[in-house]
């Protein structure tokens, strides 16, 4: 990611931290609007799972100009989410639904260059869990 993408994205997160647990409300009814059979694989605390959202995007976020140390907990995670019963599939619509959360938390403020390194922030992310947990060792 460029410098630019980063300094937008870490500056767009400082606004959502204010809100993150209503954030993380909007971030899972999207999600469940979407693909309501996602619903099945979160047995636990709803509010406990957002504030695990917000704590792995905020680690993302902080790192971005250095993943290389966060790398291993990431590739983890997505070799975890097999286990759960993620599908490639669902990377998608996860992505969709932090777009539009991003989206409605920060109306105005959410500019097409904002959404551009927020896509490019996860798509980061979803595909090192993916290479992780899809690809033959």
């Amino acid at each position: 990611m460029t410098p630019e993408k980063i300094t937008l994205v870490r500056s767009s997160w400082q606004q959502v931290l204010p809100i993150k647990d209503s954030a993380a409300q909007l971030f899972y009814g999207q999600l469940f609007a979407l693909d309501p059979s996602l619903r099945s694989l979160f047995r636990g605390d709803m509010i406990e799972q957002g504030r695990k959202l917000t704590t792995m995007i905020h680690m993302v976020v902080s790192s971005l100009d250095n993943l290389a140390p966060l790398l291993g907990a990431v590739e983890d995670l997505g070799r975890r989410h097999i286990a759960y019963g993620v599908t490639e599939a669902h990377y998608d619509t996860v992505g969709s639904a932090l777009i539009w959360t991003l989206a409605k938390g920060l109306g105005q403020q959410f500019t097409p260059a904002v959404e551009d390194a927020w896509a490019e922030a996860y798509d980061t992310l979803a595909s090192a869990m993916k290479q992780a947990a899809y690809t033959p060792a």
